[in-house]
């Protein structure tokens, strides 16, 4: 008889119909906060990776969940309910005061209680990659986006004013406003692909999770790299602002052009990334094989 790439048996095909209050209730909880999302969030640069986390991360359960099976313990309803009880309670302050990001805070935890009432810590202990994968759907309040940022900001903005005058354009810097030629141009809104961080990590860590889940120091090596190559990358995008206004004006460097190059660096940043895991990889190899020749 054939069976399917993931199967359940009866038993728990039940344990999960014996929870349906618990998955639907769930489900209402969920479905509004996606939508807010898509609607806030995931429109901007800063919430763009959203859609890819979701979808992503629920493949991720999804094709382990033969793994849980035979480890499968739900937990005690005291912990379960320490958990679901502050999260209904966020839930509803974040909902009713339009706070997105404790609206959703709100939610991943609910899914945590959830997880640990169906399966409980060990499963969840085993699949932790993808709950916490998950929590990448979480949108960051803009002023800690901003506090963070902020440094990295104005050492990009520094950077691209000398490097350009440097080169003999009419450019110069004072506090968050460059100007270049007669247009001005304010340094936040230049380097607002630095919001893109948050999303480049969390493809970064799915990169790395499906191709070295296995060596966690060399996953730590290649996280290292993230913050660098969101620089290099956040520079090329406010140098590309800076000379699309000087030769073409600001109407067409604020416009279409500055999503697609928004676009086209996150894309970017993210070849850099697997640029880097090839070249790190050859590397590897080579003083596998240095050491092995040695041995021999």
């Amino acid at each position: 008889m054939a069976t399917s790439a993931f199967p359940l048996s009866r038993d728990r095909y039940r344990r999960w119909l014996d929870h349906w209050p618990l998955i639907l209730g769930f489900a209402v909880m969920a479905v509004p906060t996606i939508v807010t999302l898509g609607q806030q969030v995931w429109t901007l640069e800063i919430g763009a990776h959203g859609p890819i986390v979701l979808a992503t991360g629920i493949w991720l359960l999804a094709t382990q969940r033969q793994d849980v099976g035979a480890i499968s313990r739900p937990g005690p309803p005291w912990q379960i309910a320490a958990i679901m009880v502050p999260a209904l309670l966020l839930y509803v302050f974040g909902r009713a005061f339009d706070f997105i990001s404790l609206e959703t805070l709100a939610v991943y935890a609910a899914l945590l209680a959830a997880a640990l009432s169906l399966v409980g810590w060990r499963a969840m202990a085993a699949n932790w990659f993808p709950l916490f994968y998950l929590a990448f759907l979480i949108p960051p309040p803009g002023w800690l986006i901003d506090k963070i940022t902020s440094p990295l900001r104005m050492f990009i903005s520094y950077t691209v004013t000398n490097a350009l005058h440097a080169l003999g354009y009419p450019i110069s810097r004072e506090g968050v406003t460059m100007t270049v030629a007669q247009y001005q141009l304010l340094v936040e809104d230049a380097c607002s692909g630095m919001n893109s961080i948050i999303g480049l990590t969390a493809i970064t860590l799915l990169y790395i999770y499906l191709m070295h889940r296995a060596s966690w120091r060399y996953a730590l090596l290649l996280v290292a790299f993230i913050l660098p190559i969101a620089i290099v990358v956040n520079m090329v995008r406010v140098t590309v602002l800076v000379l699309l206004t000087y030769y073409y004006g600001d109407a067409v460097a604020q416009g279409f052009l500055h999503v697609t190059a928004g676009m086209m660096l996150f894309v970017l940043a993210l070849l850099l990334v697997f640029a880097l895991d090839a070249g790190l990889q050859r590397i590897v190899v080579r003083r596998r094989t240095a050491r092995a020749e040695s041995v021999a």
